[in-house]
């Protein structure tokens, strides 16, 4: 895997890989033009991603139907620099039958335990944590 990330201007980045591209930058008030995401708000959503896909993937295994599929992740940092995560917490929110919420706590276990490389590399740093909401 490799990417390419060109500075713009400011603290403006423009990021790709093959023929997608996303803006990395930061808030005014951090001297940016708050164009994009940040570094570290982009490795939120890198987490989101990458378990968000396991899920989708293993529910879809287990014939398991479900909607509105979201994942919140928000992680605290560290006072001191460099302003690190200190731990991250996932919430899964999805409509499916209640019945499934044995099913659905399975596919989260499987991308959190086996498949997911983000988490994986993560939680050698910051402990993850999760909830599951099942919404009729």
């Amino acid at each position: 895997m490799k990417t390419i990330t060109k500075w713009k201007q400011g603290m403006t980045f423009e990021s790709h890989l093959k023929h997608h591209m996303i803006n990395i930058d930061t808030t005014v008030k951090g001297g940016g033009a708050d164009t994009g995401f940040n570094p570290k708000a982009l490795l939120l959503s890198s987490l989101a991603g990458c378990t968000g896909m396991d899920v989708v993937s293993i529910l879809n295994k287990m014939r398991i139907k479900f909607s509105n599929f979201e994942i919140e992740v928000e992680a605290e940092q560290t006072d001191d620099e460099p302003r690190v995560f200190k731990d991250f917490n996932i919430i899964y929110r999805l409509k499916t039958d209640p019945a499934h919420k044995d099913k659905v706590k399975k596919a989260v276990d499987l991308s959190m335990d086996k498949y997911c490389g983000v988490s994986a590399m993560l939680q050698k740093h910051a402990p993850i944590y999760y909830k599951i909401i099942i919404e009729e």
